[in-house]
């Protein structure tokens, strides 16, 4: 299992209906709106990278009011 976490930037205005729609994503586990360079906050997980990219890609970065994203691998050292 991977788990990760998405920083989202979004378009002016649309946070909290980003983050609620991403929400609702199967493998996402916790979406936060939130202040700062990033305006949502995602935690994420997939059974390996690849099914993680397509998450990223495939579902979150295609919602409406999305302008960008950064994926944040966790690890355990």
């Amino acid at each position: 299992m991977v788990q990760a976490y998405v920083l989202v930037q979004t378009e002016a205005g649309r946070a909290a209906d980003v983050a609620r729609d991403i929400a609702g994503i199967e493998g996402v586990t916790q979406a936060e709106d939130v202040t700062g360079p990033y305006d949502v906050i995602v935690r994420a997980e997939a059974e390996d990278i690849d099914a993680l990219g397509r998450l990223v890609v495939a579902r979150i970065q295609r919602l409406a009011g999305i302008a960008r994203t950064l994926t944040c691998p966790i690890v355990h050292i």
